[in-house]
C-alpha cells in the first residue's frame, strides 16, 4: 500500500492531530518573520551612514504588519491540546504553539529597539562564549588567495538563469523573485516557495555555486519535502529549527565545494555583530568594531552590521556557525543527516520525529541534497577548521 493511500486512514486514526495541525497551518501562512524584518530602505540609509564618515544612526523603515498580533495570539492559544491522547505529540504541538507565539510578539515589535531584541532573544538566543570563541579562532586564518572564480561580475540576471539549470538536477519547481528588500543577496521565501535575489546585485561564480547549495540544495528541498509529509508543521518549522536548517546548508556549501575560509569568516562576523547587541552597542558601534578593527571593507562591514541590528537587534546570525560546527560533528559521527531534511525541522526533536515515523505521521524525504552525495571536500585547511571548532 503506497503512503498516498495510507493517509486517508491515517486522518481518521489521528483526527484531532490532523485538525489542529491544519488550524495552525492557516494562522501560520501569516507569519513569515523574514518577510518584515527586511529594511524597506536600506540603500538609501547606506548612503546616509557611508556620507556622515560613519556617525549618524540609521533609521529603517519595515513592511507594515498584515496581521493583528493580538487575535493571532489568542487564536493560537485556543487550540486543544489537551485533547491529544499521546503525550509525546500533545508535548511536541505544546512546544509549536509557544514558538510561534513568541515568533508572531517578534514581529510585532519589529523596529522598537530593546522590545524587538528581547522577543529575539527568546526565539534565537544570544551567542555563547563558545561561538565567540570560535569566531575569533576562526579570524586568525589567512582568506583563500584572489581567483576569478570570486569576483563579483554577474548580473542578478545571470544569477536567475544559473540557479534555474542549478534546479534542474531536483524534481521540484523554481520560482525566481528580484527584489530590492533583503539584506542578503539571496534568501528562500518558505511560504511562497520562492527563491528571491537582491537586485541590482552583482554575484561571483564562487558565490552562485554556495548559494545553489544552500538555498537550493537545503532550505528549498526541506520546504518540498515538508510539504509532502503528512503534517504541516515540518512544512512551517518545528521549534529552534533555524540552526539546524542553517547548518544544513552551510554544511551542503562545504559538500558541495563553494565553502572558502573567507565565507567562514563571515560567519564569523555575524557572531561578534550578534554578540555586540548584549553589550548594547549603537550600529555605528558594531560598524566600527567589524570595520575598523577587524578590517573588512565597508560595504560587507554594513551589511553584516545591518543584519544585527534590523528591527532593533535580530540574534538568528549566531546560529549559522554554531549550527555548522553541530552538523559537522554529526557527519564525522557517521549520523546520518536524511531525518534532518524532512522538512524544517530540529534536532532537538529527533526523538520525536522518530515517534512520528513510527506511527505513520512522517514519511522518508522525497528530495536529496545533491552535495552531500557529491563530497566535494578538497581544502585542509577548512577541515583543519572544522575539526577544531569547541
Amino acid at each position: 500500500m503506497t503512503e498516498i493511500a495510507l493517509l486517508p486512514q491515517l486522518k481518521e486514526d489521528y483526527k484531532t492531530i490532523f485538525e489542529i495541525d491544519a488550524h495552525l497551518d492557516r494562522l501560520v501562512q501569516r507569519i513569515e518573520l523574514l518577510s518584515y524584518i527586511n529594511p524597506l530602505n536600506a540603500e538609501k540609509e547606506k548612503h546616509r551612514f557611508f556620507t556622515s564618515k560613519y556617525t549618524v544612526e540609521p533609521h529603517f523603515k519595515y513592511p507594515k504588519l498584515k496581521f493583528d498580533p493580538y487575535r493571532l495570539h489568542r487564536l493560537f492559544f485556543s487550540h486543544r491540546i489537551d485533547r491529544i491522547e499521546d503525550e509525546v505529540i500533545r508535548n511536541l504541538y505544546k512546544d509549536i504553539i509557544y514558538f510561534y507565539s513568541n515568533m508572531v510578539q517578534c514581529i510585532e515589535t519589529i523596529g522598537e529597539g530593546k522590545d524587538f531584541y528581547y522577543n529575539s532573544l527568546r526565539v534565537y538566543g544570544t551567542p555563547t562564549d563558545r561561538d565567540v570563541q570560535n569566531a575569533r579562532f576562526i579570524l586568525h586564518f589567512e582568506e583563500d588567495p584572489p581567483s576569478k572564480a570570486m569576483e563579483k561580475n554577474k548580473s542578478a540576471e545571470h544569477a536567475r538563469s544559473y540557479f534555474t539549470e542549478f534546479s534542474k538536477a531536483y524534481n521540484f519547481p523554481l520560482n525566481i523573485r528580484l527584489t530590492p528588500h533583503i539584506s542578503a543577496d539571496a534568501m528562500v521565501s518558505n511560504t511562497t516557495r520562492s527563491l528571491l535575489l537582491k537586485r541590482n546585485t552583482r554575484f561571483s561564480d564562487n558565490q552562485l555555486l554556495t548559494l545553489a547549495h544552500h538555498e537550493i540544495g537545503v532550505h528549498l528541498v526541506t520546504t518540498f519535502n515538508g510539504l509532502q509529509q503528512p503534517l504541516r508543521i515540518f512544512s512551517n518549522g518545528l521549534p529552534n529549527n533555524v540552526e539546524t536548517q542553517e547548518g544544513l546548508a552551510v554544511f551542503s556549501e562545504y559538500m558541495g565545494g563553494a565553502l572558502t575560509v573567507k565565507r567562514l569568516k563571515e560567519l564569523a562576523y555575524r557572531v561578534l555583530a550578534t554578540h555586540t547587541l548584549s553589550k548594547g552597542y549603537t550600529f555605528s558601534d558594531t560598524f566600527d568594531l567589524i570595520h575598523n578593527q577587524y578590517k573588512l571593507n565597508r560595504d560587507d562591514a554594513f551589511n553584516i552590521t545591518l543584519r544585527a541590528h534590523r528591527g532593533g537587534g535580530f540574534t538568528k546570525d549566531r546560529l549559522y556557525l554554531s549550527g555548522l560546527r553541530k552538523i559537522y560533528k554529526r557527519y564525522l559521527k557517521g549520523k546520518a543527516l536524511e531525518p534532518l531534511l524532512l522538512g524544517k525541522v530540529s534536532m532537538e526533536y529527533e526523538s520525536e520525529i522518530l515517534h512520528l515515523q513510527s506511527l505513520g505521521l512522517s514519511q522518508h524525504s522525497a528530495h536529496e541534497s545533491h552535495s552531500f552525495l557529491e563530497k566535494r571536500i578538497d581544502n585542509p585547511t577548512l577541515d583543519f577548521i572544522l575539526n577544531n571548532l569547541k
